[in-house]
């Protein structure tokens, strides 16, 4: 199943979609696609409902996009996942998975603007598989236990402002948490529709000029292995989303890629978790 909150922020309408594209409104069901909705078997009591009929349909014309999932309690992501990546800048292959959060209120739609902080120098894009959690993960007792916690999977951008994170006092958290910082979606895709998350194209290109693509089946350390690991420190809750890091082709990179700039349109996308894409403007 694919899930979306279509309309201004703050007043998303939560939705679930067809294999037509037709949006079915989940109101009758659920104020919002959260925490609660997953670990309350959210996804079946919709498709329980859509079978039933019981589902208005929804115009979506002229609905902004919005995150898939209302503001998580936490974001948190694995930097250097990926060898092709830790190759291009430079840094040894990590041998356990490197963990830093960001700043929840980056969250942002798919297709909202980006705003380059008023300081910034070297802002860069990075393609990421994204995983919602939808049940407790508290200890783990193997990486094969992860699958029965994840809710589905979206599109991330996890954006990151270099200076702030390698030159202003060696903390990753100040130059991945600025406003706008984390595009999400435009869907939820449930993790029954993915049948391989290791097996998913990863792409970004920047007014249309190709600079990500790769393969979550190059990841270090995979999508199991990352929420088990997680969970022996800290405890991940349903609606918490997860950014499983990027390959190459970053800025930041061993190339000639310029940094972000306004005006620019950054476009990314995986394969069956849709695409999307936002503008670069300034704070």
């Amino acid at each position: 199943m694919r899930f979306q909150r279509l309309g201004d922020r703050g007043r998303e309408i939560p939705v679930v979609l067809d294999a037509t594209g037709r949006a079915w409104d989940l109101r009758p069901l659920t104020a919002d696609i959260d925490g609660a909705f997953l670990a309350g078997d959210g996804p079946a009591r919709a498709a329980a409902a859509r079978g039933r009929g019981t589902l208005p349909e929804l115009d979506t014309e002229g609905l902004r996009v919005g995150a898939p999932v209302s503001r998580p309690g936490n974001l948190v992501c694995i930097g250097l996942n990926y060898s092709d990546h830790a190759a291009e800048t430079g840094a040894e292959p990590p041998r356990e998975p490197v963990v830093f959060l960001k700043a929840t209120n980056t969250i942002v739609g798919p297709d909202d603007t980006v705003l380059l902080p008023r300081t910034s120098a070297r802002t860069d894009y990075e393609v990421e598989l994204a995983v919602v959690v939808g049940r407790t993960a508290r200890y783990l007792a193997t990486p094969d236990d992860a699958a029965g916690v994840i809710a589905g999977y979206a599109v991330s951008d996890d954006v990151s402002e270099r200076d702030f994170q390698h030159e202003r006092g060696g903390q990753w958290t100040k130059g991945k948490s600025c406003e706008t910082f984390n595009p999400l979606g435009p869907w939820l895709v449930t993790a029954d529709e993915v049948s391989d998350p290791q097996a998913l194209g990863l792409r970004l290109a920047v007014n249309g000029q190709p600079r990500q693509e790769g393969s979550t089946k190059n990841m270090l350390f995979g999508v199991h292995h990352i929420l088990w690991y997680l969970s022996q420190f800290m405890v991940l809750e349903p609606g918490d989303v997860v950014n499983t890091g990027t390959p190459a082709g970053v800025a930041f990179g061993a190339n000639d890629f310029p940094y972000l700039a306004e005006g620019d349109e950054v476009e990314v996308s995986i394969d069956g978790l849709g695409t999307q894409r936002h503008r670069v403007g300034q704070a």
